[in-house]
């Protein structure tokens, strides 16, 4: 009945230009940049935004404004190519930098750039290629029951018309201030990037970041889930290490090597952190995405059977433009030879049963990163869950089929790999594809575009990958990589059982908790996992969303996704990880020394809390100022 009733905004009948060069060329140059600041946003937070918005954004500014054609759908498909980057990276930091990690340890050699260009093009390409059938079930047939949050709020901002030069402007203004922060902070040196103050009395120190990008986090979650995280790193940094610190003593206690007490007079809270609170977080992050699985499990089945029902009605029959979508037979044929490419190929350390397991576990989390984005948004799409519950599952079977050692978890980390890319880009198709029923576009040229999208990135993230590792390592203060690390952790403790597993379930039983009361589990596990000076500088971020909605009270499109201060932010996370990757080119080139003035200008804390005050005060100009002069006018 709906489906029927539904008219988009550009009839079947009407055709206009939709896949073009100028669409196809200016979404790859933003699914490659995007792609690239995500990558690096998500190394160091464990946390990825959604580039859709942002993309649509500037398309419409560009298309609009600067060469005057007036088309929608070719600003939809500049939005839909760009954001398949940033999905793709989202994924691909979540897993493959485990293999680095190893590297580094001497257990295998560094992936190279063909091989992970492989696993990131094979699971991209077949995250859109299951999504294509489960269009019919879940973009027709449910438009008005799944809401698809991002989707239609980037329909929105594509139909706002006039408005596109106005919040293209935003997100390049963001983009510029925050380069010229993070080039201070990190290139220049001048100022410190991390506000530390101790607190003896309780044993333990309180810390912010001061950088442009984790602000911006905070302001695009807003203060609930901003608070959530605070919440998880308050737990860890003032419950659990004083409490370790007060009790332990002079105990050895496993993984540390030394007395409790010499950790923490040699090294500080940070110290303990790192042997003991980590563990706990990875517990509660791995339980925090299992519970979000089985909580959804009705839903995974409702899903499945609407999918098959989908699959049955075909998709590309009707002769309707705004109902094609790619040929089921060439779907069929093209994952059959993915699977044997993944199992043939060298450069992915995957057996045939490791393949059987990428195209069974790859579709059914397709299923559920469709569905579950539907209805909470991809930025609420527990994509790392589904990455865990595949990497248990998968190392335990490869354990049982005899192939253990560095060579089943090799085998099971390119597993999860594919899969949680699968996962990412099947719920940024969704999202696409739904902005595109709104607005009438072509399906199958939107497919098309995303798999173009999809190349592009994966020919992209191994380079930033490799280039990122080796300017400063995955692992470290400057990257510390969280996901990857957890997966790591699950990875090697479920093949050696090596892991200090009384401390992990104390984090499963913080998150089981946290569930019983009802509170979301996974932001406060991250927080809980992550140092507290990512999750403080979040807070302050989700602080300002909170004044500026408040300031916002009646103002009918103040939870839009389409606002200033979400647009300014998105500039400020993609300038930040830009000018993140130029540093990390610097860096290889041994050209840091040249521009690094720390020896000669070194503003200290004051430095670091009035670049914190310019940072917020910019914020809100952008997010409330601004907007209070053009309603003037």
């Amino acid at each position: 009945m709906e489906k029927k009733e539904f008219k988009p905004y550009i009839p079947a009948e009407k055709i206009t230009p939709e896949f073009t060069v100028t669409s196809v060329v200016m979404g790859v140059i933003l699914a490659v940049i995007f792609g690239a600041a995500n990558a690096y946003l998500g190394l160091r937070v464990g946390m990825t935004v959604s580039a859709s918005i942002p993309a649509a954004v500037i398309s419409m500014g560009v298309i609009r404004v600067l060469l005057k054609k007036d088309s929608v759908l070719e600003s939809n498909m500049v939005q839909t190519i760009g954001s398949a980057g940033e999905s793709l990276a989202a994924g691909a930091i979540f897993t493959l930098p485990v293999l680095f990690l190893w590297a580094k340890d001497g257990m295998t050699e560094t992936p190279s750039l063909i091989a992970i260009t492989l696993i990131a093009l094979f699971g991209g390409v077949l995250g859109v290629l299951f999504m294509v059938p489960l269009r019919n079930a879940l973009i027709v047939k449910e438009h008005g029951v799944l809401p698809y949050p991002e989707g239609t709020a980037c329909a929105e901002v594509l139909l706002a018309g006039e408005e596109g030069g106005t919040s293209a402007k935003m997100v390049f203004a963001g983009m510029g201030l925050s380069a010229l922060f993070k080039f201070v902070v990190d290139g220049l040196k001048i100022v410190p990037g991390v506000i530390t103050a101790p607190i003896k009395a309780f044993k333990t120190e309180f810390s912010a970041q001061v950088y442009p990008a984790l602000l911006s986090v905070g302001y695009i979650c807003g203060i609930k889930i901003s608070s959530f995280m605070f919440a998880g790193g308050l737990i860890g940094w003032f419950v659990l290490i004083p409490a370790i610190i007060t009790f332990g003593g002079n105990t050895i206690l496993y993984p540390g090597t030394d007395t409790i007490a010499n950790l923490y007079a040699e090294g500080g809270a940070s110290v303990i952190w790192y042997n003991y609170i980590k563990y706990i977080g990875a517990g509660a992050v791995a339980a925090g995405g299992i519970i979000s699985l089985i909580k959804s499990m009705p839903l995974i089945v409702t899903t499945f059977r609407d999918a098959i029902k989908g699959i049955k009605g075909g998709s590309g029959s009707t002769e309707l433009r705004t109902n094609k979508n790619l040929d089921m037979r060439f779907i069929g044929i093209a994952i059959l030879v993915i699977t044997i490419a993944i199992w043939l190929l060298p450069e992915i350390p995957v057996s045939p049963l490791g393949a059987l397991l990428i195209v069974v576990f790859g579709f059914f989390f397709a299923t559920v990163s469709s569905r579950m984005v539907g209805l909470v948004g991809s930025s609420n799409n527990p994509v790392s869950g589904m990455a865990i519950a595949t990497l248990l599952f998968s190392t335990l079977v490869l354990k049982i089929s005899g192939d253990t050692g560095v060579h089943g978890m090799t085998g099971a980390i390119g597993i999860a790999s594919v899969i949680c890319i699968v996962a990412a880009i099947a719920g940024d198709t969704s999202q696409d594809l739904k902005t595109g029923y709104i607005l009438g576009a072509t399906p199958k040229k939107q497919q098309i575009g995303e798999l173009i999208g999809v190349v592009a990135a994966a020919f992209t993230i191994g380079g930033v990958l490799i280039l990122l590792n080796t300017a400063w390592g995955f692992g470290t203060t400057d990257l510390s990589a969280p996901q990857a690390t957890l997966m790591r952790m699950i990875t090697e403790g479920v093949m050696d059982g090596n892991l200090p597993w009384a401390l992990v379930f104390i984090g499963v039983f913080i998150a089981v908790i946290i569930e019983i009361l009802r509170i979301p589990v996974l932001p406060v596990a991250i927080g809980l996992y992550l140092p507290l000076e990512l999750s403080s500088t979040i807070m302050i971020g989700g602080i300002i969303r909170w004044f500026v909605d408040r300031k916002k009270a009646n103002d009918k499109d103040k939870d839009s996704e389409a606002n200033s201060g979400i647009l300014f932010c998105s500039g400020l996370i993609a300038g930040e990880g830009l000018v993140g990757i130029i540093l990390a080119v610097v860096a290889v080139a041994k050209f840091t020394d040249v521009i690094d003035l720390s020896e000669h200008v070194n503003t200290g804390v004051i430095g670091s809390l009035v670049l914190m005050v310019i940072m917020v005060l910019c914020i809100l100009k952008f997010a409330v100022w601004s907007k209070k002069k053009t309603d003037a006018k």
